[in-house]
């Protein structure tokens, strides 16, 4: 497996652990006041970096490139400044936290359109012309 889809599965797991800590909480102490940061914990972390890894795992000439673990490095800073200034700023209220909220938020969405890039750009695709004979 390319050492980027690796990183991503692995990544993915340390969200789901963290989204499920996070539901626990809202549900042991009755307060459910930060379920939008559960979902975006979940949704961003969990399940949209598991399809990364799957997506670079299928595609290793892709996952070679240097833009592939760039794209991991700025998807995964953005997160991390993001979700947990999300979850105070709807648990406690600190209203305050919202402009690291947005940087975090611009930070993922620039990590999206790399990915794009990623997605759109040539490497690691074979036209029927490539095939040998034996697999057309």
């Amino acid at each position: 497996m390319p050492r980027v889809s690796d990183l991503f599965f692995k990544t993915a797991i340390v969200w789901l652990v963290l989204g499920i800590g996070a539901g626990l909480q809202m549900a042991i102490s009755g307060d459910h006041g930060a379920f939008p940061a559960h979902a975006h914990i979940n949704l961003l972390g969990w399940v949209t970096s598991a399809i990364f890894g799957g997506y670079y795992a299928l595609n290793p000439a892709k996952a070679a490139r240097r833009i592939a673990m760039i794209h991991y490095g700025l998807y995964n800073v953005g997160l991390v400044i993001m979700l947990p200034a999300l979850y105070l700023m709807l648990q406690g209220g600190y209203t305050a936290i919202e402009p690291i909220v947005a940087a975090g938020s611009l930070i993922v969405a620039a990590a999206v359109l790399v990915f794009a890039v990623v997605v759109f750009s040539g490497a690691g695709v074979r036209l029927p012309s490539d095939l040998s004979p034996a697999t057309r």
